[in-house]
């Protein structure tokens, strides 16, 4: 019997996983978390097969609790389902140790395809990733200046790019403004911009647009 952890924090999203691994996977198991805490206290409590992580968690984001998992339980499989398009967060996830990056815009029948990949200790990504990833397109990411910003520095760009101000951005991510505030002033200097409106020009500029 497989044992999956969805961790999502929105209710809907976990059901509808729920039930299309239900039909796909008989007798499946399922665990919930709607955060990092909660996934954290899920996975000490049993042992889990696979585990499906979105990377828009409030508090700690999916890309730092992915590195803890990987830190402690090493051989867990990990799915990343996320809103983000797959440019955007799919090889920092891979760096931190997914083993597959799938959007929530994926047909129902990709899920299972991807978990029966990662179990059999493969990698899931999407035929257009995979072919920009052979083709070594994917390496020049690495000279661009987004692409040295940590993993928390590019969520604040990515919700600052996509019209969110300070304030919205620290409740989403259960943040204070000031918090938010450092990652931004961070943002600009390694952006090489002035203010949020450069961000967003410089995120339409280099498609980084949610």
């Amino acid at each position: 019997m497989m044992r999956v952890l969805i961790v999502d924090d929105h209710a809907i999203v976990r059901r509808g996983l729920r039930e299309l691994l239900s039909d796909e996977f008989h007798g499946a198991s399922f665990g919930e978390a709607s955060d990092a805490r909660q996934a954290l206290e899920q996975l000490r409590k049993k042992e889990w097969d696979v585990a499906l992580l979105d990377i828009a968690l409030p508090g700690k984001s999916g890309l730092d609790l992915l590195k803890e998992l990987r830190a402690e339980w090493p051989k867990l499989p990990v799915l990343v389902v996320s809103a983000h398009p797959e440019d955007q967060f799919a090889v920092r996830a891979l760096k931190a140790g997914a083993g597959g990056y799938m959007t929530k815009e994926s047909a129902p029948e990709v899920l299972a395809k991807a978990i029966r990949k990662i179990l059999a200790g493969g990698r899931y990504v999407s035929p257009t990733l995979a072919e920009k990833l052979a083709l070594g397109v994917t390496q020049d990411l690495t000279r661009m200046p987004h692409e040295t910003l940590s993993d928390r520095e590019y969520e604040v760009m990515s919700r600052i790019a996509s019209g969110k101000t300070v304030t919205e951005i620290a409740e989403e991510l259960s943040l204070s403004a000031k918090t938010i505030s450092t990652y931004r002033t961070r943002v600009l200097e390694k952006l090489g911009v002035k203010n949020s409106a450069e961000i967003v020009q410089y995120a339409l500029r280099n498609g980084l647009v949610i």
